[in-house]
């Protein structure tokens, strides 16, 4: 999707105004709102569904159902949630379809691998220190912690993108999941341990 210069510069209008302006049929709020969010929905489909041709794909097609219901907006929610509801919902589906769980990838040559597990052993000695977002922001280790969350059981996968990557509220993920805030808060404890699990099996 291309867009023009104005386009970027509208990326902070308020949402509200921006949907009244959709629901009006104005292309250009349209834009906007694509513009504002397509990064941040593309990460986090990329995340769960582990393929990034198919988090494009399911990137556009979020955008495009978004924009067709867009006049049922009836508020409820924010559109933030709302527009994270529908990606969520069309990429567990499309991974129940296809049931693909990417396998961690150690493609990488064994001095870089070591020095990875150095870190990340160093990470899970301290029980604080497994902090997804914190790794994913440092380049050596991202791919091998984002391809393990691949390995999670869906519904773990999406709190755990949700909330520490996404950094979305406990109650923006209920919102967007449409589950109580207590699951939430259990199916998040169950990811991070899973994904403890998971990583400490590629130290040995």
């Amino acid at each position: 999707m291309i867009f023009n210069r104005k386009h970027r510069e509208n990326k902070s209008l308020d949402d509200a105004q921006l949907v009244r302006r959709c629901q009006r049929g104005e292309r250009e709020a349209m834009a906007c709102l694509i513009v504002k969010y397509q990064d941040r929905v593309y990460n986090t489909i990329y995340k769960i569904c582990q393929n990034r041709d198919d988090a494009a794909e399911l990137t556009q097609d979020t955008f495009v159902k978004v924009l067709e219901n867009i006049t049922t907006f009836r508020k409820e929610s924010s559109f933030y949630t709302w527009l994270f509801r529908v990606a969520v919902n069309l990429t567990l589906n499309y991974c129940k379809r296809r049931f693909k769980l990417s396998p961690v990838s150690l493609d990488t040559d064994n001095e870089r691998l070591e020095k990875d597990k150095g870190k990340l052993a160093a990470m899970l000695a301290d029980p604080k220190g497994l902090d997804p977002a914190a790794i994913a922001q440092q380049k050596e280790l991202s791919r091998l912690v984002v391809n393990t969350i691949g390995q999670l059981e869906q519904d773990f996968r999406a709190v755990l993108v949700l909330r520490d990557i996404e950094q979305m509220s406990y109650a923006e993920i209920a919102d967007v999941l449409e589950i109580e805030t207590g699951t939430v808060k259990s199916r998040l404890s169950r990811a991070r341990t899973q994904l403890r699990k998971l990583l400490e099996t590629v130290l040995t």
